[in-house]
């Protein structure tokens, strides 16, 4: 199946409940969905692994108890599948989500190898890196626990030293003394709607959001 390319690609990471769904949510809401394309690389994964093993999609692709029981095994399992593929999921994100939109938004993104997958396969499109942080506090808040195995794994890990790599660093915390996360956004909210401008020819115009509303998440941030 061949999808088109877009013009944009950006690219979300971020720990655990640092509010990666929020943010890109907030973008397809400025973009409108025909202009906005989001791709998640877990989708995939959990696909195949609740395939393999006999396990409920929908329990593994929600937030409760369910996802967190198989968690440990299936970071195990995914890190196999890509020391023999290291773009599996990746490709299967973009087949399953990528379509004929000018602005795709990566939304959890977790080793240096994604970034290096979406630069490599689509050259001609701008690549910019979007690093959601909160801090443990703000993130415990939100249900975060630190688990011994998972939250030092590389699939927690593995963009911590890529700062060279971020465009832009969201810190997504309550913190008074930090820009509120619409204002943090506009430069990505920017691009984003540069590189979508012109997209609809139907005479209607891209959904707005004002940044009154881009607030820092409270609860439920991936």
């Amino acid at each position: 199946m061949e999808t088109a390319e877009p013009r944009l690609i950006l690219v979300l990471s971020g720990k655990r409940k640092s509010g990666k769904d929020h943010v890109s949510g907030l973008i397809v809401e400025r973009l409108g969905v025909e202009a906005c394309r989001v791709l998640h690389l877990s989708g995939p994964l959990k696909q195949q692994y609740a395939q393999e093993h006999g396990l409920d999609l929908a329990g593994l692709l929600g937030a409760g108890e369910y996802k967190e029981w198989h968690r440990a095994d299936m970071i195990r399992w995914g890190e196999r599948r890509r020391e023999r593929d290291p773009g599996f999921f990746c490709r299967a994100a973009v087949t399953e989500g990528g379509g004929a939109a000018p602005v795709w938004v990566v939304n959890d993104a977790r080793r240096p190898s994604d970034l290096r997958w979406f630069r490599r396969e689509y050259p001609g499109v701008p690549v910019r890196c979007v690093r959601v942080h909160a801090s443990p506090r703000t993130r415990a808040g939100r249900g975060w626990v630190f688990v011994d195995g998972i939250d030092d794994a590389e699939s927690e890990c593995g963009l911590d030293d890529e700062g060279a790599e971020f465009d832009w660093t969201i810190r997504n915390d309550e913190a008074d003394d930090r820009p509120m996360l619409g204002e943090q956004l506009q430069p990505v909210l920017s691009l984003a709607e540069e590189a979508a401008a012109g997209h609809r020819g139907d005479g209607h115009p891209l959904l707005m959001l004002s940044t009154d509303n881009l607030k820092y998440v409270k609860v439920n941030g991936k």
